[in-house]
């Protein structure tokens, strides 16, 4: 099984935004937000709220999520 890494805190300091910021600007919960770039590798996401980060970075999921190989 792989695993994906989200890129919340580039994308989020190339806009100059906050963590919390991105937790208001897409409406997910701010702890999902931090512990999605806390942890690093995920092997387990909720798809809708990642879709939801994406919208807001107005990014595509690819742009978003990077593969990491076991």
């Amino acid at each position: 099984m792989g695993y994906v890494r989200l890129k919340i805190r580039e994308l989020a300091e190339q806009r100059g935004w906050t963590l919390k910021d991105v937790a208001n600007r897409s409406g997910v919960n701010y702890n999902t937000v931090r512990s999605y770039v806390q942890r690093g590798a995920l092997n387990t996401v909720d798809l809708s709220a990642v879709f939801k980060i994406a919208q807001a970075f107005e990014v595509t999921l690819e742009e978003l999520v990077e593969v990491i190989e076991d």
